[in-house]
């Protein structure tokens, strides 16, 4: 485990607008830099990066906060893998917290096991290139599918030897051990004898999503029939087949970018995808799709599509992997080649304006696709067409979100000509734990929706009021807490016709004191649980007496607390990006009007939360008409006088 220190160190060191300059063009915008978005396609820059406040934000997307979510986002690293690559930038030397001695050589064994994986890819490659039979045999075979320099470079691919141990002599002689180069499958040892696995066979390296070489895969060239044609190196400590798809370190940031993912079968289907222009393609490399590789590309993206050969054979079973997509509440595509074709022969006649163009208008939604497959099979027979009809809501049931199970109800209604009160019956049959209450049941329940938070963004949705409030005091806390100003207090008191009245009282206080009080004196929590999180660290923060700063509070807050932070701090840097004052528009400082922005911050919030209880008690009296509600009344009243009062201070019209 990474020492603090080492993390904090790493903090303190990076730059991070060094770090994403090394992935975005970035050019001066004020006090910012902007650039164009690495996660979406635009012409128009909407990524800023703020080297005062060490965040950045970009605003095609909503991803933002500070340089460790942003490898985390552009490369997919865990957090350790981000503080490790940080590390390695600056030349930080990564402190591990006391281990036990058994842990301490568990990750000292898969280190070793990297190690000799990584040298295992780098000799394969030297053989290919360096070697007559690699050239002759290896580089041969590979051109002859049609790959380029550059795409074999690009994916690593190499040769081994058709020698019983060269490679295993090779790697001993370099000072690996021989306990290694057998864990990892790459030697075989019996007895006193040691054996290479993929003797004469041409190589293709498998890569994590950070990019180390986990295992491989061999494809031999003989025509030898007791030889597997295709042969992958064992599970080990590194390696679990279950756990990897080939190709997600080279697709991982088109998969983002596009917001989809191309599924194949094989090596050379996804290597020749990529050599044609389509990098958002991965493999299952032969194995049963499981869902801890689902996962893996659920992490980039909430799209897949499923490319099948032209050869039907088999695709029934693929469609079982279709079902286990569908569970982790992925939308699913399939798309089939023509007779005789695989991904790999297709890509190749084709160039990537064609193959984009024949994936957009041959990929069908998973209900039709399979709709169409099974229908074949059933023709005429009413029997084996209830059997199809059951397969296809089996299929809609794994689906976790209850308005797509409808949409796709409805679909297979209308395709399958059957009611739709059947198929939610069916549904409700199969997803519910107590079969004799689903018998009844014609439709799963529909949850209303809440107010979004994100309505703001929205045209034509309502604006949360009290999230955009509460969003504005974690602001002002957040700039300008430690910052002393006077403020107007206002008191209630009673006037001599016992009307309602604030009467202002100017005292100097400390942004957050002045904030803290008032919102403990009304006795208000926040709605929202993230301004909630947010609120209590920074008062404990801001209280504590020592420098606060935002770049290093970040960094302290959980990532999905730091990622709000990111958004409110970066949403006024965003008008940078349009150049007001190009077209003489000038925007008014809000530093200029601290104590003023606190004190309408906090009246419209108690104004909010007025209005609210009147309209509380209102339904209250509805409900209870036939009661005595002469107490609630008088409280409505005195809530609409108050209400009123906050209300012509701040200049409203009722």
């Amino acid at each position: 485990m990474i020492s603090k220190a080492t993390i904090d160190n790493v903090f303190e060191t990076s730059r991070v607008e060094e770090v994403i300059g090394d992935f975005v063009q970035l050019k001066k915008s004020g006090s910012n830099l902007k650039g164009l978005s690495p996660f979406t396609d635009e012409r128009t820059p909407s990524f800023m990066v703020s080297p005062v406040k060490q965040i950045w934000k970009d605003f095609s997307s909503g991803k933002g906060g500070n340089v460790i979510a942003f490898l985390m986002e552009h490369e997919h690293f865990t957090y350790p893998e981000a503080i490790k690559y940080l590390a390695k930038k600056y030349g930080i030397e990564i402190e591990e917290t006391e281990q036990t001695d058994e842990q301490k050589q568990q990750a000292d064994e898969k280190e070793s096991m990297y190690l000799v994986s990584e040298f295992a890819s780098k000799y394969f490659q030297k053989i290919l290139y360096k070697t007559d039979a690699g050239k002759a045999i290896g580089l041969s075979y590979f051109k002859e599918r049609g790959f380029t320099a550059e795409t074999i470079e690009k994916f690593d691919l190499g040769y081994c030897l058709d020698e019983w141990d060269a490679f295993t002599k090779e790697a001993l002689g370099s000072g690996y051990k021989l306990e290694y180069l057998e864990k990892t499958g790459l030697s075989i040892v019996k007895g006193e004898k040691q054996f290479d696995r993929f003797k004469g066979r041409v190589m293709f390296p498998i890569h994590s999503m950070s990019g180390r070489v986990l295992g491989f895969g061999g494809r031999i060239l003989t025509n030898d029939k007791k030889a597997a044609k295709y042969l992958n190196s064992p599970e080990s400590d590194i390696y679990h087949k279950s756990k990897v798809l080939y190709g997600i370190y080279h697709a991982k940031q088109a998969i983002a970018k596009e917001d989809n993912c191309y599924l194949v079968e094989g090596y050379t289907d996804v290597i020749q995808f990529n050599q044609t222009g389509i990098e958002n393609v991965v493999s299952s490399s032969g194995t049963a799709l499981t869902s801890e590789q689902i996962r893996l590309v659920n992490r980039l993206t909430r799209n897949i599509t499923v490319l099948f050969d032209g050869d039907a054979a088999g695709t029934r079973a693929s469609l079982r992997g279709i079902d286990l997509i569908l569970e982790q509440g992925m939308n699913v595509k399939v798309c089939t080649f023509p007779e005789g074709e695989d991904p790999d022969s297709f890509a190749r006649k084709y160039d990537e304006e064609e193959l984009k163009l024949y994936l957009a208008e041959n990929s069908k939604d998973f209900i039709t696709y399979k709709a169409s497959l099974l229908v074949q099979e059933a023709k005429n027979d009413p029997v084996k067409k209830a059997e199809v009809i059951r397969d296809m809501v089996g299929s809609i049931a794994k689906i976790p979100d209850n308005i797509q199970q409808e949409i796709y109800v409805q679909e297979c209604s209308r395709l399958m000509d059957i009611s739709e009160d059947v198929l939610f019956t069916t549904l409700a049959q199969l997803t519910s734990k107590d079969s004799g209450k689903a018998a009844g049941k014609k439709r799963p329940q529909r949850s209303m929706d809440v107010v979004r938070e994100d309505a703001k963004d929205k045209p034509g949705l309502r604006v949360n009021e009290l999230y955009e409030l509460e969003k504005t005091i974690i602001s002002l806390l957040l700039l300008y807490g430690k910052q002393e100003e006077e403020f107007e207090d206002l008191v209630l008191k009673q006037t001599e016709t016992g009307e309602l009245s604030l009467e202002p009282e100017k005292q100097n206080a400390k942004v957050f004191e002045k904030i803290f009080l008032d919102l403990q004196e009304d006795e208000i929590a926040f709605a929202n649980p993230h301004f909630r999180e947010i609120y209590n660290l920074l008062i404990q923060k801001l209280n504590s007496g020592g420098e606060f700063a935002i770049e290093s509070f970040i960094n302290d807050v959980p990532a999905e607390e730091a990622s709000e932070i990111t958004n409110i701090l970066m949403e006024e840097e965003q008008y940078q990006l349009h150049n007001w004052e190009r077209n003489d528009i000038f925007v008014k400082d809000k530093k200029e009007s601290i104590s003023r922005l606190v004190s309408e911050t906090i009246l419209n919030l108690r104004r909010y939360l007025v209005s609210q209880k009147i309209e509380e008690l209102k339904q209250e009296i509805k409900e209870t008409a036939q009661d005595d509600n002469s107490a609630t009344l008088q409280d409505v009243m005195d809530y609409l006088s108050l209400n009123k009062v906050l209300s012509n201070k701040l200049n409203r019209v009722m």
